[in-house]
């Protein structure tokens, strides 16, 4: 970086150039006519991250075990610092990953791996809410209503289904780990679905260190997220809301869609971002959108599970798997009484929407209840 004659930083003109290029690579690559050239390298480079992560973390093993081990003492703080790892990264996804990248190498358990990774659906949910609530604050002329209607919506789903499952889940793991185990053994053994990633990975990692080939992995996975985002930005959704919008008045299909579009996608930006202007104009109601959101909920944790078993880790997988399914048979169970379990949410979400006292109590315990659960035992211990 050089300095002006009024001392003030000028970066170089190789460092724009490069900016430019990059910039303009990715712009073609999101471009229609290059959109499944553009899909494939986000997942390439998803699938490389994923690798480079697993390979750094096996090389880094001993000095993140004493990491962990000085911030999270028991499974509740594991909760905790998945919940508001969430938030500080602002990806669920990138958080699970982590998760189940420390569990290869025995610095997390399994119960505490399924508590980290409930957690970071927990709090990927909640950072909707949080931006609206600073949309709301930042900008005046925004009802309380228009900034975290949806958000809020979100959240309320995700809490009355993921509450449940991580409790239920979490006491049944033990009885239930071993018959998950057996059924998932069969997708990793035998298979190095990242092979050929291998060499690079081990190379990157011997040259610039394990910490820094662990920071670089995470940024490439956050890296690859965004551009697969990106690149979905530029799909037609107009035909996917003219083909479907009419159907989600059908409780079931609403919930396949959002199920199909989440899992396809792996993007819960891409398949509520479809649905939010409908929502927008009236032309879909809440009780015809908690379908939808429920089935995007679901499968949100197709990422994880593709990580699991990419990672090759038979209990990992096993214990995904498990809250995939507990997190499913409980929304399925939500949807056969649709009508009520609607109303339910509604009036919270009425509540909390209408009294500005009630919404900034609420937030402020999404904020303090993941520190709560990381700290407390923390300081007791």
């Amino acid at each position: 970086m050089l300095d002006s004659p009024a001392g003030e930083p000028v970066r170089s003109e190789g460092t724009y150039t490069m900016r430019f290029r990059l910039s303009r690579l990715v712009d073609g690559l999101s471009s229609s006519r290059l959109l499944p050239v553009g899909a494939a390298g986000a997942v390439l480079l998803f699938l490389f991250a994923v690798q480079l992560l697993g390979t750094a973390t096996e090389a880094a093993a001993p000095l993140l075990e004493r990491v962990f081990f000085r911030v999270v003492v028991g499974d509740a703080s594991a909760l905790g610092l998945s919940w508001f790892g969430a938030y500080a990264l602002a990806n669920g996804s990138v958080v699970a990953a982590l998760a189940l990248s420390l569990f290869t190498v025995d610095i997390v358990s399994a119960p505490q791996l399924f508590l980290m990774v409930a957690g970071s659906r927990l709090g990927a949910a909640a950072i909707v809410v949080f931006i609206g609530a600073l949309d709301y604050v930042g900008k005046e002329r925004y009802s309380l209503r228009k900034s975290v209607s949806m958000g809020l919506l979100t959240f309320l789903l995700t809490l009355s289904i993921y509450l449940p499952v991580t409790a239920v889940g979490y006491l049944a793991l033990p009885a239930l780990r071993d018959p998950f185990r057996a059924v998932s053994r069969g997708w990793t053994a035998g298979v190095e679905p990242l092979g050929f990633f291998d060499p690079l990975a081990v190379t990157i990692t011997n040259r610039i260190g394990p910490l820094l080939s662990f920071a670089l992995a995470v940024g490439v996975l956050f890296g690859s997220l965004k551009l697969f985002d990106r690149i979905l930005a530029n799909v037609d959704t107009a035909t996917l809301r003219k083909r479907f919008f009419s159907r989600l008045r059908r409780t079931w299909v609403s919930f396949a869609v959002g199920l199909l579009i989440t899992g396809v996608t792996t993007s819960v930006a891409f398949s509520l971002g479809v649905i939010v202007p409908l929502y927008n104009r009236g032309y879909v109601e809440r009780e015809e959108l908690i379908p939808y959101v429920l089935g995007a909920n679901i499968g949100t944790l197709i990422d994880t599970l593709v990580v699991a078993v990419v990672l090759e880790s038979a209990v990992g997988t096993a214990v995904v798997l498990e809250l995939l399914v507990v997190a499913t048979l409980l929304t399925l169970g939500a949807l056969l009484v649709h009508d009520r379990y609607s109303r339910a949410i509604v009036a919270v979400d009425e509540r909390l929407l209408e009294d500005r006292r009630a919404f900034l109590a609420f937030v402020l315990l999404l904020l303090f209840v993941p520190l709560v659960l990381l700290l407390v035992p923390l300081a007791m211990g």
